[in-house]
C-alpha cells in the first residue's frame, strides 16, 4: 500500500470517528459507559472476526510475543475507550472533543521521549497548528470538571494506542487480527465491569440500537481496523495529525445533520486543522522532490 492510500484511509477513519462522537454521548441516556463500550466492541469483534480468520489462513501462526503485545494494546484500547465514555458523563461533547485531541501533541512527545524516535521538524509545528485549530473549533475549554481531567487521561492512552498499533501491525503482519483482538479484549472487560456495576438491560440496548450499530460496526469495526491497516505505512506522529481532523468532521456533521453553524472562530479552527494535515503531507513530498 502506498503512503497516499494509507493517509486516505486515515482520513476516512477520522470521518467516521467524527460522526460517532454524538452517538457516544446520546447512547448513555440508556446504557452506562462500561456496558455501552462492551456491547459496542462486541459488535465490532463479530463483524471483523471473519476477516481476521481469513488473514490467519493466509500466513503462519501468530508468534506468542506478538499475541501478548496485541493483548496489551487491547488493554490500552479498553482504558482509552472507557475513560472517554466515563468522562462524557461530566463534560460536554465540545470539551471532550478538544481534550481527546490532545493525543495529537502527546504522540510525538511520547515517541520522542520514550522511544527516541527521530521526527521530521515539520511534525512539531503541524501538531501545534492542529492543537490550536481544535481549540478554536471547540471555542476553548470552559467550566472544567472531573470529566475533563478524565479526558486528558484518555488522550494519553489514545496516544499510546496510536504509537503501538502501527509498530505491532507492521511487525506481526496481522493488522486485522490486531484490530480484532483489541476489540475482543475491550468487549470482554467492558461487559464484565458493566454487568457488575451498571446492571444493563435489554430495553436499554434496544433504545440505543442506532448508536450501537454506528459506533460498533462503522466507527468501531471499520474505523479502527482501517487505522491498524493504514498505520503500517504512515508514521504514528503523522497519523495522529491526520486523524485529528475528526474534530473537523464532527463539526461538519453537526452542521448538516443537526443544524449547527460554525462562527468565524470555528471556521479558523477548521482551516488550521486542514493546514496541519496538508503541512505534514506536502512538506516531506517537496523535500523528496528536491533531493
Amino acid at each position: 500500500m502506498t503512503r497516499l492510500r494509507a493517509d486516505i484511509l486515515l482520513g476516512l477513519t477520522a470521518l467516521v470517528w467524527g460522526a460517532a462522537f454524538v452517538g457516544q454521548a446520546t447512547a448513555m441516556e440508556h446504557l452506562g459507559p462500561f456496558s455501552f463500550t462492551g456491547v459496542r466492541f462486541l459488535l465490532a469483534t463479530l463483524v471483523v472476526l471473519p476477516f481476521a480468520l481469513a488473514e490467519h489462513r493466509k500466513g503462519p501462526a501468530i508468534q506468542r510475543k506478538h499475541g501478548l503485545r496485541m493483548a496489551a494494546v487491547g488493554l490500552i484500547f479498553f482504558i482509552a475507550s472507557t475513560t472517554q465514555q466515563v468522562g462524557l458523563l461530566s463534560t460536554t461533547v465540545t470539551n471532550a472533543g478538544f481534550l481527546t485531541a490532545l493525543y495529537v501533541v502527546f504522540v510525538p512527545a511520547v515517541a520522542f521521549i520514550a522511544l527516541r524516535q527521530k521526527l521530521p521538524l515539520i511534525v512539531w509545528p503541524a501538531a501545534a497548528l492542529s492543537f490550536a485549530g481544535t481549540w478554536a473549533l471547540a471555542g476553548g475549554v470552559s467550566g472544567l470538571t472531573w470529566g475533563d481531567a478524565i479526558m486528558v487521561v484518555s488522550a494519553v492512552f489514545w496516544a499510546l494506542q496510536v504509537i503501538l498499533i502501527g509498530a505491532i501491525a507492521t511487525r506481526s503482519n496481522r493488522p486485522v487480527t490486531l484490530a480484532t483482538i483489541q476489540f475482543a479484549v475491550t468487549a470482554a472487560l467492558g461487559l464484565a465491569i458493566g454487568l457488575a456495576l451498571e446492571n444493563p438491560t435489554l430495553e436499554g440496548i434496544t433504545h440505543a440500537w442506532r448508536e450501537l450499530i454506528f459506533t460498533g460496526l462503522i466507527s468501531g469495526g471499520l474505523g479502527f481496523t482501517l487505522q491498524a491497516i493504514a498505520q503500517r505505512h504512515t508514521p504514528a506522529s503523522d497519523a495522529a495529525i491526520i486523524m485529528s481532523s475528526e474534530a473537523l468532521f464532527a463539526a461538519l456533521f453537526g452542521m448538516f445533520l443537526l443544524g449547527e453553524h460554525l462562527d468565524t472562530q470555528g471556521l479558523i479552527g477548521c482551516a488550521a486543522i486542514l493546514g496541519a494535515v496538508l503541512l505534514v503531507q506536502l512538506v516531506p513530498y517537496w523535500r523528496r522532490k528536491r533531493s
